[in-house]
């Protein structure tokens, strides 16, 4: 029995940070889902274990598909240590024009 000990502190969410969402976060999520984190909701006064979250629903891809707000039980958070990859954007070179001289 643990007695005098304080519970290990809570991860706080930081935007950016990606979730694996599953039953263990909340029942909602039946099918997980994978959400990139805009910000933590703490005024929302959730109860204790459980927080209110703003984030982006990624698909397989990693890009954002709609942009959600989650009430989820916090010990069920699955943090993923790298984001999905993203296509890099194409550089496209501006189009040239001759200019005539003289």
């Amino acid at each position: 029995m643990l007695t005098g000990r304080n519970p290990p502190p809570e991860r706080k969410l930081k935007a950016g940070e990606i979730l694996h969402l599953t039953r263990a976060a909340s029942p909602q999520f039946a099918t997980p889902i994978q959400v990139r984190v805009i910000r933590e909701l703490p005024e929302r006064h959730p109860p204790y274990g459980w927080l209110w979250f703003e984030g982006y629903q990624l698909d397989a891809k990693g890009a954002a598909v709609a942009k959600r707000e989650l009430f989820v039980l916090r010990e069920g958070l699955h943090w993923l240590d790298a984001a999905p990859p993203v296509a890099p954007a194409v550089r496209r070179p501006s189009p040239r024009t001759l200019v005539k001289v003289g």
